[in-house]
């Protein structure tokens, strides 16, 4: 299962431990969280839950990736019973009634946002990798990141599109964590939130950040292709490398949840992640990433001028099965 609970006077410990995946979240992982959030959410001597990882290189580095390349590859039904009990745990966690504490140290990627940005109380710090690295994998962003991004004007494009990871500061400024805490001060951090069950204690352990973040500032336009004329060489170079049609979903995905609540993003995401997974793209992206490792995935189309209209719209249209959300 690699979930390990604990519960300490009236704080509840979810730690993720599949420290050699980078504690990368798995069904049944997704399955143990929701219940015992569930479970939690009805106890009267549960006032927080705090979400951690194990080890020290990772908070999550996302889903199963390499589960899902295998279901794709066989066309089988993995994805959509995944990502759609994957997407429900999100919105719970969205709409937790009780303060729910992420402590987002080291790599935070794909699914490892969406179990800790809908959180109450996000806590990044010295480690901190945050990033949707989807496009590079002929994927786009999901666990309601369009959602999230799409209200962080240039700079959530600019994640969305690039799949570069930044650090804490960032992580601030696009709204996908709240404070910065020193790594060296976590532990007490955490003991404190367990003694006490209340959240105010972060107070007393943020503090400011004086670093420099990206500049976004010229990620703007109506297309890829004008974001692109927009960008500085080195930035419109690695947006490139990335996924054609990936990238063109990714933003029309982004101008469309701009528009929608939590719940309306994740379905419109749940449609489109199963059209992706169905794509050649997919798997090759997969294939040369995280498989392979060759770094060097042959896309189709290749070039973003050759992704047409009719194929993004295909993508983004409703799918023929049952929704995380009526």
């Amino acid at each position: 299962m690699s979930i390990h609970t604990s519960i300490h006077n009236h704080t509840a410990v979810i730690t993720l431990d599949r420290p050699k995946a980078l504690n990368a979240l798995n069904h049944e992982m997704v399955k143990e969280m929701t219940r015992v959030l569930q479970e939690w959410r009805d106890d009267e001597d549960i006032t927080m839950v705090v979400l951690r990882g194990a080890g020290e290189r990772a908070l999550c580095a996302g889903g199963d990736i390499a589960s899902l390349y295998e279901d794709a590859k066989l066309g089988g039904s993995l994805g959509e019973e995944f990502w759609r009990d994957e997407y429900r745990l999100n919105d719970l966690i969205a709409n937790y009634p009780k303060p729910y504490v992420a402590i987002m140290h080291g790599i935070v990627l794909g699914g490892g946002v969406g179990v800790s940005a809908h959180g109450s109380h996000r806590i990044v710090t010295d480690s901190t990798r945050i990033g949707m690295p989807e496009v590079g994998i002929g994927f786009v962003p999901d666990v309601g990141g369009t959602y999230l991004l799409s209200r962080a004007g240039e700079l959530g494009r600019y994640l969305a599109l690039s799949a570069r990871h930044v650090g804490a500061a960032d992580a601030i400024r696009s709204g996908l964590a709240d404070v910065y805490v020193p790594e060296e001060r976590l532990e007490e951090l955490l003991g404190q939130l367990c003694a006490t069950g209340l959240p105010s204690v972060i107070d007393d352990f943020a503090q400011p950040l004086e670093e420099e973040g990206v500049d976004a500032s010229k990620c703007v336009g109506e297309t890829v292709a004008e974001i692109l004329a927009n960008l500085d060489e080195d930035d419109a170079k690695r947006i490139r490398q990335h996924c054609p049609t990936a990238l063109a979903v990714t933003l029309a995905s982004l101008q469309r949840a701009a528009n929608m609540d939590l719940k309306q993003a994740l379905n419109a995401e749940f449609g489109v992640s199963l059209r992706m997974q169905a794509r050649a793209d997919f798997v090759e992206g997969v294939r040369a990433q995280i498989i392979d490792k060759d770094r060097s995935p042959a896309w189709c189309p290749a070039f973003l001028d050759d992704v047409h209209e009719e194929a993004i719209e295909e993508i983004l249209s409703p799918v023929d099965c049952e929704y995380p959300f009526a």
